[in-house]
């Protein structure tokens, strides 16, 4: 298996904090969120190497990190060629580029670079194994203002998710994606269909709603702490609960 960090965007809401440091190498409690996701996954069995999708302005700051990391020699940073937050490529296209430019042909684990989550992995992925299909990690924001700014589930009594819609004005749920994607290496064909005859290649919320009309995609609720670090209240609000958790 192979994981994909995608980390090529340019946090324009988290400025000045991201001027120069790209979101994922920001601190978090003291460790940069790149290396809190790093050893949630690290407990997984059976992935071989990371791909770290960085755009072409903080390149060499993920090569940096990259280099000093435990995993090193596990770790390849791909520069997706963008410049600025107006010619950035979009998460499914980068997603695209790395399956396309390193020939993937395995199950691939996705994960969103500004990604603080608590739960075991193991369990995510032992969901993923026992279903046919996608697998998203799920949580419920217990509000209908905060889910405006997700991607916004309703699941089966299987947990086979039946709509979703990526930001919408009137959310049916407060359940929510969390930017946490399991892909068969049976389904990588969708991701390559959809990118050349869809227009909307920014958020994977898109991607799912049109996969989820023609295949199975199902859904991984958690409860445990999750924190979507989008602007700079979110930034300090997560900041201040892990220095709390970890003196």
């Amino acid at each position: 298996m192979k994981i994909i960090i995608l980390a090529a965007g340019y946090a324009v809401r988290l400025r000045p904090l991201t001027l120069n440091m790209p979101k994922s190498l920001l601190k978090i409690g003291g460790k940069t969120i790149m290396d809190r996701i790093i050893d949630k996954l690290s407990a997984i069995k059976g992935w071989d190497e990371i791909f770290v999708v960085s755009n072409s302005k903080f390149y060499g700051k993920f090569t940096e990190w990259a280099g000093q990391s435990r995993f090193k020699d596990r770790i390849s940073v791909i520069d997706d060629g963008t410049t600025s937050n107006e010619n950035r490529l979009g998460a499914i296209r980068d997603l695209y580029l790395v399956i396309e430019s390193k020939r993937l042909d395995d199950d691939i684990l996705v994960v969103a670079g500004d990604n603080l989550f608590e739960f075991d992995m193991r369990d995510f992925m032992k969901f993923a194994a026992a279903n046919d299909g996608v697998s998203l990690a799920l949580y419920d924001v217990g509000s209908m203002d905060l889910a405006r700014n997700f991607g916004v589930l309703k699941l089966s009594g299987h947990n086979k998710v039946v709509e979703f819609e990526e930001k919408p004005q009137n959310p049916k749920s407060t359940l929510v994606s969390t930017g946490i994607y399991y892909f068969p290496k049976n389904k990588l064909p969708f991701i390559s269909e959809y990118v050349k005859m869809q227009s909307k290649l920014d958020a994977p919320g898109y991607y799912i709603s049109w996969l989820s009309g023609r295949d199975k995609v199902y859904g991984f609720r958690f409860s445990e702490d999750w924190f979507d670090i989008g602007n700079i209240e979110s930034y300090n609000k997560a900041d201040q609960k892990y220095k709390q958790k970890e003196i």
